[in-house]
């Protein structure tokens, strides 16, 4: 009898492991097989329709002749790395020289004055956004937040973030170039103004997200938090540390991942036009060089442009998670 109840529930254990396993597979299958699937049926699709755009510069660049550019990007980096090192190791030459014969020498050292890598320009372009999204933060969160609290403030804001909003980068880019131009006058700026340019309207356009999504978060708390901090007779700047921002965060930052995802989306066309050596200029030049490869290496780009904001969109989440009070 014991040996039958023994082999009972050695049967009932396997049958659980393998239930266990076959979930796992099955959440193994969504995570990975899927979209491996699914990225395969784009790739399909995206060579065979390429194979049969014919433009003024040649077949439509399918998945192959993007990657060969990918490759091409990144030979051209190295070697103009390679030129750069070249350069300041000749120039050390040359002042260790000078200074041999003349003690009193003041040596100069010159800046490497090449052109921007592709690489050089991603990293000018989160240099960018972020600068943008940062400021439109600085800016956004602690109104969201006033406005969120005061109804009459709120009322009589809503107006104007209802105007602007819909405003397209396009429309922003020219009054600001000539703001900064006027305002941003020195004989050796810190920063270039197509930066500033860039950055300042990256702000302008992605500020709307966050203050209305932090104004909504802010006046939805529950009563009943709002109550005990009256209880407790908190004040202002206690109530809004210790109540309303642990209570607001999930909109506060789903404001920031729509905020985010339009600096990105901004970012590229302010930087076509102002000519920031960003990722936009990028593609406008390619744009404007009209060669064999340009429609690649364009479309390498977008690839790159796409890849850099799903992972700033994984970012924000992430964050979102760590500050979670509940997480």
């Amino acid at each position: 009898m014991n040996s039958l109840t023994s082999m009972t529930q050695h049967r009932l254990m396997e049958r659980g492991r393998m239930a266990a396993m076959m979930v796992k597979m099955a959440e193994l299958s969504k995570v990975i097989l899927l979209p491996f699937i699914g990225i395969a049926i784009f790739l399909s699709i995206w060579t065979v329709t390429a194979n049969s755009i014919d433009t003024s510069l040649g077949k439509f660049p399918g998945p192959v002749a993007v990657v060969t550019q990918f490759e091409n990007l990144y030979q051209e980096h190295v070697n103009e790395r390679e030129k750069a090192q070249a350069f300041y190791q000749r120039q050390e030459t040359r002042n260790a020289a000078l200074l041999a014969k003349d003690p009193s020498y003041k040596a100069k050292v010159r800046g490497y004055t090449g052109k921007e890598t592709f690489w050089d320009q991603i990293v000018t372009s989160l240099v960018t956004v972020m600068s943008g999204f940062i400021l439109a933060a600085v800016i956004a969160i602690p109104l969201g937040i006033w406005m969120g609290l005061s109804r009459s403030l709120q009322a009589a804001i809503n107006p104007i973030i209802q105007i602007f909003k819909p405003v397209s980068p396009l429309a922003w880019l020219p009054l600001v170039t000539m703001v900064v131009s006027a305002v941003y006058v020195s004989p050796d700026p810190m920063v270039s103004k197509s930066f500033i340019n860039s950055m300042l309207t990256v702000t302008l356009c992605s500020v709307w997200p966050m203050i209305i999504n932090t104004a909504i978060g802010v006046s939805s708390i529950d009563s009943d938090l709002i109550n005990v901090s009256k209880v407790l007779r908190l004040s202002a700047i206690t109530h809004v540390q210790k109540i309303v921002l642990p209570a607001s965060i999930p909109m506060i930052f789903t404001g920031m991942r729509l905020s985010l995802g339009v600096a990105w989306m901004v970012l590229i066309a302010a930087e076509m036009l102002a000519q920031n050596p960003g990722l936009g200029k990028f593609v406008w030049d390619e744009f404007q060089n009209g060669s064999s490869e340009s429609l690649a290496r364009i479309m390498a780009a977008v690839v790159v442009i796409g890849f850099i904001g799903f992972l700033l969109d994984r970012g924000i989440l992430a964050l979102q998670r760590w500050v979670s009070w509940d997480q």
